[in-house]
């Protein structure tokens, strides 16, 4: 199934950035940043990248990693000094030279979700992670997705990539998977009101599946085989030992020293 072709990120950055500005957006975001705080001082390198919908925030606060690269589809105030402008499709960073790379929504909102996290595969050095946060359509916000009209509204217009799906495309890229963690069981209604009458529900489907929550984290690393030179099997010549034949000089200097003697 193909995805629906979506406007460039630098022209709908503003209403997603209020969305996640809002209430909802808010109580979201801070689950999910709440996780990488857990996650992120376990992976240890020299570089980051980040690539989020709002590369102002400090995903890798809690990172050890201390040179962060925030990359921005357009040049705008707030940014830090490291920032690279950039369509995320297209990263203008060496192969093999990242150890963490955080992907935050940033194949919901893609023009073409693969490119981009083929792009972070690309960078991400052997042994190094790649963290991904999307929504998860396995959950009460993806079945509010595919019954809402306004799907033409943040954040109903993102991809809301299926869990599987991302788990073959980081086979094919040759990521391995360790660690997928879900989160976010309210229910997505913009009223705290509504929530709250809804809470039943939200505990009744935390209990029921883990997997279900508005979000799903997975956390996969670039494992590459070790190659083992393989040595050309060279043909030995035997070697035939002859006598040595000894100098006719040595018996020519006996010769003289009898002589004179």
């Amino acid at each position: 199934m193909g995805f629906k072709q979506q406007p460039p990120l630098s022209e709908w950055l503003p209403e997603l950035r209020a969305w996640f500005a809002s209430e909802l957006g808010q109580q979201l975001l801070h689950l999910e940043r709440d996780l990488l705080d857990r996650l992120l001082p376990t992976m240890f390198g020299y570089h980051l990248v980040q690539i989020s919908i709002d590369n102002r925030l400090d995903l890798g606060r809690e990172s050890p990693i201390r040179h962060q690269i925030p990359i921005n589809p357009i040049a705008e105030l707030g940014l830090p000094d490291t920032a690279i402008i950039a369509r995320n499709e297209e990263l203008p960073l060496e192969h093999n030279s990242i150890d963490v790379v955080v992907l935050h929504h940033a194949l919901d909102f893609a023009q073409s979700p693969h490119q981009v996290l083929r792009e972070a595969a690309r960078v991400l050095r052997p042994g190094g992670y790649l963290v991904n946060i999307g929504f998860n359509p396995i959950s009460w916000w993806g079945l509010y997705r595919r019954l809402t009209f306004n799907k033409q509204d943040v954040p109903w217009q993102g991809h809301f990539i299926s869990p599987q799906r991302m788990h073959d495309w980081l086979a094919l890229l040759e990521l391995t998977e360790v660690k997928v963690i879900s989160d976010y069981y309210a229910l997505p209604f913009e009223k705290a009101s509504w929530r709250q009458r809804s809470s039943a529900i939200q505990s009744l489907t935390q209990r029921c599946s883990s997997n279900c929550g508005a979000f799903m984290l997975q956390v996969a690393r670039k494992d590459v085989g070790g190659m083992t030179p393989v040595i050309p099997v060279r043909s030995k010549r035997k070697l035939i030992n002859l006598p040595l034949v000894e100098p006719s000089t040595r018996g020519a200097r006996g010769k003289m020293s009898e002589e004179k003697s």
